[in-house]
């Protein structure tokens, strides 16, 4: 049971004109009242956060939520009450409630209006869920007309203003819903429900209907800006934790390798031809036949020496992730001590056939069934076969598919299910938080050496806590798809989930029928990784065709070359994304930021949804159209070809509120103008914020190959800036314990001096004295991916404070 704290309150009644309306009670954290026969109690968890939650009067409420963690802090509050209107203020928020008609309207504590409840917009229906008498619960609000607003999970609609849409809010493989929303003004609005919902915002009021609740519930959170709103959020429920240094590397995967041989032939094979690796990836049916379905043993006879192929990988410095579902075969030990506990549900779902041929033969059911999660003791269990199968044997982290989870043939009688908590129904979108979760907690509980890593297909409220990276999901390879996915991202991270990441390539190919035969496939290909190089995880994935970069041909091969140079790239600026991680889990920052982000004030920039910020200096455009792809007439037949002969441009907008220089030419442009710029096909447009300083470095493997002893320290001009540089030990939760180390660089933009801060903190292994090579950039200084060694100054560093002149 979470301490609860009362809140402070300062109590003055004006009364104006006859009897007060109506009479309310105070409570430890804010105040109860009954109107219209709603009951409506209003909770201060913050200065910045209120509850609201509402109920029918005398139906008693035994909520608890799955996705707030929070207890309420002490909040000093005032209530002032006149004849039809009690006004609640913190230091930042002020509630004004209607005695009337029970209509909150929020506002900042200086009177600036922020969302208003529509009024009569409260609505209980009653529902019989699975012979459970309830309710079906609404809530409607009134926005400002143009008022721009983000969030609610990632959809594949590409859009990034989140308005004039109606959302059937269920989970699904490319589609994950979370209801919440953040607005340009600096608020956000969680509701606190986890059934099958539809959000709805047009002309008349915005909206969340959900079917099963037994009251309103939600949350009001103001933050001042998207950041505010993002740690707000988190402080509710829960912070993010660090992940290793090698998830930030290069990832390669595919459906599916088939054999341990041809698992570490790939790492083998990227080590010989030189070209940097981190991770691969170990897709299904290592276990075997789909009547041992997710088995969590490797009962392929493909697979005969697990162990060693794990250590094979370790000993090439590269690690190795594995498939891990949310369901089970009748023929696992897990399934048959589920089914004793009746934590087993009864639906379709993946795969449908106990054979394996294509299509699925449905006279040959597979019997696989989904897993309780939402039952403790079911999570024991997953992890007790987990652990013993494949954790024990040094495996790295965990790609937890289906874990929204695949409901195949969907009839609404599914949804009567029963779990632990309930109907299937009343849960059914908290799914992936629960079963990502029980993950997660488990093997914290047996580990402190590896941090946790869940690559997982769904997501819900919370689930950043749990170390888990959400991926899009099975998406069709298209142009379309591509530019999809980055407002689906960002989106995504809005609401305070900072980790997701794409199938670099697209999942299907179903549009591209000849695979990597097909010239416009492969265009779409090399924009796809330049694109992810700029995700949280950098990682290949599909089925129809192999990705490996050697299969796009072999070094001084144009699209190998602008594979290869990627990847550099990414590995080049590790310093930097690491050193963003750290500010992501100590700051609540975002490593992918939407523009309103960074430029609220740049109304051109609010609905820009092929763009974004990568940390708080990096603005990148990717390509997301073919250039160099184009038809050839051969005698009656029309084939694609590729063409580089000519370098095509492409339209961006620069955000206004900064100059930018550009990533690969250091040339200089100011803000609030859309250029026309070159993209040859190894070039994804970049540009750096002025006042930035981006530490590069060195060309590696693997992340972990070279110690950061001599760093290129790029400083970009035009404006102050600071830049903190993080480093620990990469892969424990020693940092928890205050083993790492930052060093702060501050750019004063008018005396021209980088001053280098003391160190702070310390760790095992860390670098005591190193070189920094001090780079002011300028057209063709400090550009592109190589360390220049046009340096303005090399300075030694041995965690003493050091200011340089850069004239």
């Amino acid at each position: 049971m979470n301490k609860i704290f009362p809140a402070l309150v300062l109590f003055i009644c004006m009364i104006c004109g006859s009897a007060v309306a109506q009479s309310f009670k105070r409570t430890d954290l804010g105040i109860k009242i009954k109107i219209n026969s709603i009951e409506t109690e209003i909770q201060f968890y913050s200065p910045s956060i209120v509850r609201v939650i509402k109920t029918l009067e005398n139906i008693p409420l035994k909520k608890e939520s799955l996705s707030v963690i929070k207890t309420p802090v002490k909040t000093e509050i005032s209530i002032i009450q006149t004849r039809d209107e009690l006004t609640i203020k913190s230091e930042i928020l002020q509630l004004s409630l209607n005695l009337k008609n029970g209509k909150i309207s929020y506002s900042t504590s200086k009177d600036e209006s922020l969302l208003c409840e529509k009024e009569a917009g409260s609505s209980f229906t009653d529902f019989n869920d699975a012979g459970v008498k309830t309710f079906s619960v609404a809530q409607s609000f009134i926005l400002d007309k143009d008022e721009a607003i983000y969030g609610l999970g990632q959809q594949q609609q590409g859009k990034m203003v989140q308005r004039n849409l109606k959302l059937n809010m269920i989970q699904g493989n490319t589609d994950d819903y979370i209801p919440f929303f953040q607005s340009e003004k600096g608020y956000g609005l969680f509701w606190d429900n986890y059934s099958p919902t539809i959000f709805e915002d047009n002309s008349e009021n915005t909206s969340f209907k959900s079917d099963v609740g037994e009251c309103i519930d939600y949350y009001f959170i103001y933050g001042g800006n998207a950041d505010g709103v993002i740690a707000c959020m988190r402080d509710l429920t829960g912070q993010v934790p660090m992940f290793p240094l090698w998830t930030f590397g290069y990832w390669q995967s595919k459906e599916r390798y088939k054999s341990q041989d041809e698992l570490v032939g790939v790492v083998k094979k990227y080590r010989e031809i030189g070209v940097p690796l981190d991770g691969i990836i170990q897709d299904w049916q290592y276990w075997g036949n789909n009547y041992l379905w997710n088995a969590m043993e490797f009962l392929n006879v493909d697979f005969p020496e697990p162990k060693k192929m794990i250590n094979d990988i370790h000993q090439m410095n590269a690690h190795v992730i594995i498939s891990i579902w949310n369901s089970f075969g009748p023929q696992t030990k897990q399934y048959r001590e589920l089914d004793k506990i009746g934590a087993l549900m009864n639906f379709n779902t993946w795969p449908q056939s106990g054979s394996e041929k294509w299509p699925p033969n449905r006279d040959y059911p597979s019997g696989v069934r989904v897993y309780d999660p939402y039952n403790p003791a079911a999570r024991d269990i997953y992890w007790k076969y987990l652990n013993r199968g494949i954790f024990s044997l040094g495996i790295d982290g965990w790609w937890m598919d289906s874990s929204e989870p695949d409901h195949l043939d969907f009839k609404s009688s599914d949804l009567d299910n029963k779990t632990f908590l309930g109907s299937f129904r009343k849960v059914r979108n908290a799914f992936p938080l629960m079963t990502v979760g029980g993950v997660s907690s488990n093997q914290r509980s047996v580990s402190s050496d590896k941090r946790v890593f869940i690559l997982t297909r769904s997501a819900f409220a919370g689930q950043q806590r749990y170390g888990a990276n959400t991926w899009s999901g099975d998406v069709v390879a298209s142009w379309d798809a591509l530019r999809q996915q980055i407002s689906a991202g960002l989106n995504f991270s809005l609401c305070g989930i900072p980790y997701w990441n794409s199938d670099i390539g697209g999942f299907f190919l179903w549009n591209f029928r000849k695979g990597l035969d097909d010239p416009n496939y492969r265009e779409l290909y090399v924009r796809w990784i330049q694109f992810g190089a700029f995700c949280p995880m950098m990682r290949s994935h599909g089925t129809d065709a192999p990705r490996e970069i050697y299969q796009f041909g072999k070094r001084g091969d144009r699209l190998f070359d602008a594979i290869e140079k990627t990847i550099n790239l990414r590995y080049n600026l590790l310093p930097y994304i690491y050193s963003t991680s750290w500010d992501v889990s100590k700051n609540q920052s975002s490593l992918m930021r939407a523009l309103v982000m960074d430029f609220v004030k740049d109304k051109k920039a609010l609905n820009i949804n092929n763009e974004y910020m990568f940390g708080k200096s990096i603005l990148v455009c990717p390509v997301t159209k073919t250039m160099y792809s184009k038809n050839f007439i051969n005698g009656k037949d029309t084939i694609k070809v590729e063409d580089f002969s000519v370098i095509k441009s492409e339209e961006f907008y620069l955000p206004k509120g900064s100059d930018w220089f550009d990533f690969w030419t250091g040339e200089k442009h100011q803000g609030g103008q859309t250029l026309n710029k070159s993209a040859s096909i190894d070039i994804i447009p970049l540009f750096v914020k002025a006042g930035s300083i981006i530490p590069v470095g060195p060309n590696v493997q693997y992340a972990t190959e070279k110690k950061w002893n001599n760093l290129e320290i790029r400083v970009y001009e035009g404006a102050d800036g600071k830049f903190v540089l993080y480093e620990d030990e990469n892969d424990n939760y020693n940092y928890e314990k205050g083993a790492y180390s930052t060093i702060l660089f501050s750019w004063d933009n008018h005396k021209k001096i980088l001053t280098i801060s003391n160190r702070e903190g310390s760790f095992n292994g860390m670098v005591t004295e190193r070189s920094f090579n001090i780079v002011k950039v300028s057209a063709n200084k400090g550009t592109g991916f190589n360390v220049s060694q046009n340096y303005d100054q090399v300075v030694s560093y041995d965690g003493n404070r050091i200011s340089i002149e850069l004239q």
